[in-house]
């Protein structure tokens, strides 16, 4: 675990106080390629001062143009004082569309400090014409999808929930992940690939054939940058192992970055100033 580590986050330069009065003070709760391009979007902007939070879950996460906090806030209250600490006018979560504990305590932390909250919720993949999938609510129920009958079969869900599938030890399993499982997954068949996306649907294909893949598992993560074993799966007729995406509370939402610069240069956020102490 990636211990929690707080950098001078007052301003690129470590300088709080020089910073203009106007500027916004902005958390982006990221870890996702919308929380990325939202940052670098902020990041010559004067009317905004970014940090960019990261769980620390992956060991060598993408480089940002915005100050960055790794770690924990220890929950909701963890979060609202720290929001209320660091000034924060306007939080947005750009977690990933499975980080439903994340976004719960984004939405309690927003209510605590009273400051506004706008997520940015990537649109679900939908199935489609020549689509074989299989949904299911969570992890468990995707290895217990997989059948009674050994299969070849490749995971597609990270590392952090492989373990669910030490309950089906008979397959033959092809993990891909940022970082390695470890001794997560303790079945006699596995194969790990470290890899980052994004990933193109011809070399996804290659891979599954090469492979000798019979099926895939996937969270329903929408976006373009993993699509592609989307888009391989239909053309080699395989059957997908689809998880269907968990609730999340109901706050402002836009699909995208560019969705959610419009609503900050509009005024959505709340003016400096107007914040509530924890």
């Amino acid at each position: 675990m990636v211990s929690q580590r707080r950098l001078d986050i007052g301003s690129p330069g470590g300088d709080k106080a020089a910073m203009p009065d106007s500027a916004t003070r902005l958390l982006i709760l990221g870890g996702t390629t919308e929380a990325t391009a939202l940052a670098k979007a902020l990041a010559t902007d004067p009317a905004f001062k970014t940090i960019l939070s990261l769980a620390g879950r992956t060991r060598t996460p993408m480089a940002a143009p915005v100050p960055v906090r790794i770690g924990g806030f220890g929950g909701a209250e963890g979060l609202a004082r720290f929001l209320a600490e660091e000034g924060i006018a306007t939080l947005i979560d750009a977690t990933h569309p499975f980080a439903a504990r994340i976004s719960a305590n984004a939405a309690e932390a927003s209510r605590l400090a009273g400051i506004p909250l706008l997520a940015i919720r990537r649109p679900a993949w939908e199935a489609g014409e020549g689509d074989r999938w299989i949904e299911v609510e969570d992890m468990a129920g995707a290895a217990r999808a997989l059948g009674l009958v050994p299969r070849h079969v490749f995971l597609t869900i990270g590392r952090q929930e492989v373990a669910a599938f030490a309950d089906a030890p008979h397959h033959a399993y092809v993990v891909r992940s940022i970082e390695p499982i470890g001794d997560t997954l303790p079945v006699p068949r596995l194969t790990t690939i470290a890899a980052r996306g994004p990933f193109d649907a011809q070399d996804e294909a290659a891979l599954m054939r090469e492979a000798g893949i019979e099926v895939v598992v996937s969270k329903n993560a929408g976006g373009a940058a993993t699509y592609g074993k989307v888009v391989a799966a239909r053309s080699l007729g395989l059957p997908m192992v689809m998880v269907r995406r968990p609730l999340k509370p109901d706050v402002p939402s836009v699909p995208d970055a560019a969705g959610a610069l419009a609503w900050l240069r509009a005024g959505g956020h709340a003016a400096p100033g107007t914040l509530r102490r924890v």
